[in-house]
């Protein structure tokens, strides 16, 4: 069973709030969720991010795929560099 990393919209009408969350892919994006990872909030300056980077660079490391938004809020977060220097590092031993 594939695993994915995407966006729950928890927000009000007209002022999404979004949850970072780890659930199996073919389960709805407001079924339940296997963890939280973090949140996001679009309408700051700039929009707060809040995301537990070791939990997800362990989803990440055990297969689990990011969403296309969530690819680009992991990478803002540093957590796609770190992805990439744990692998250079497993390849150079």
């Amino acid at each position: 069973m594939a695993v994915k990393i995407k966006l729950r919209r928890i927000g009000a009408k007209k002022h999404p709030f979004y949850r970072m969350v780890v659930g199996d892919a073919p389960v709805a994006t407001g079924g339940k969720a296997l963890e939280i990872l973090g949140t996001y909030d679009p309408h700051g300056d700039p929009p707060a991010l809040s995301v537990q980077a070791e939990r997800a660079l362990h989803w990440l490391q055990r297969g689990a795929e990011p969403t296309d938004s969530v690819r680009q809020l992991l990478r803002r977060a540093g957590v796609m560099r770190q992805l990439a220097e744990l692998k250079a590092a497993a390849k150079g031993q």
